[in-house]
């Protein structure tokens, strides 16, 4: 009988351990310790490792930085890479390019919105559910278009916003996978678009 609740109590602790998660953002050193400035031929804007049962992961941000004044950086394209270790190599998992599109009013910049972005197990699966949001704004200095990417298990869940005055040319579109994702996940993100409706002065919503 003490056998079998020591094996329980080692087996409980075990799966515990395992299902824990680990983030954290990586400094200049670090970045060029793990050789990720080769990754990308943009400059990397900000960059994340983690950690959960599937490996550890490097993930970086990168903007191509095409105008640099005191007043402002701005960017044509931009570019998101995740990998993990692998045999002292380098892994691609997924990675996320945008740039401007050609709009009237014209975009002029298309960045990433990092205080949104997340590396969390939101779901508690043991594997961590990172989320990209970025944006782009136009000449007249007002913000057009927003993206919001969830990668579960590797794949992409979309949310791509579109703003304008005029309700007709206002959309918020989710992936038609979205359905897909688990519940806590989905509810992450819904408290998500509202911070973002709150703090950004928009209105994520269709027409």
């Amino acid at each position: 009988m003490k056998k079998i609740i020591l094996s329980l109590f080692l087996y409980y602790n075990i799966m515990g351990f395992a299902q824990k998660t680990n983030s954290y953002i990586l400094d200049k050193k670090q970045v060029i310790q793990r050789e990720l400035e080769s990754l990308s031929d943009f400059p990397i804007y900000k960059a994340y490792g983690y950690e959960d049962k599937g490996g550890i992961y490097n993930l970086v941000l990168c903007e191509n930085q095409k105008s640099i004044s005191k007043k402002d950086t701005l960017n044509t394209k931009i570019q998101a890479i995740c990998g993990m270790n692998d045999h002292g190599g380098f892994l691609e998992k997924w990675r996320i390019n945008d740039l401007l599109e050609n709009t009237d009013p014209k975009e002029t910049n298309i960045w990433f919105w990092t205080k949104y972005c997340s590396t969390k197990d939101i779901d508690t699966d043991g594997y961590v559910e990172p989320i990209i949001v970025y944006g782009s704004r136009n000449e007249d200095d007002e913000i057009r278009r927003v993206k919001i990417i969830t990668v579960y298990k590797n794949k992409k869940y979309v949310i791509r916003a579109v703003e304008c005055v005029l309700d007709d040319c206002r959309s918020f579109k989710k992936d038609t996978n979205w359905g897909l994702l688990p519940q806590k996940i989905k509810t992450y993100i819904d408290k998500l678009i509202e911070k973002i409706r709150q703090d950004q002065g928009i209105l994520l919503k269709d027409g």
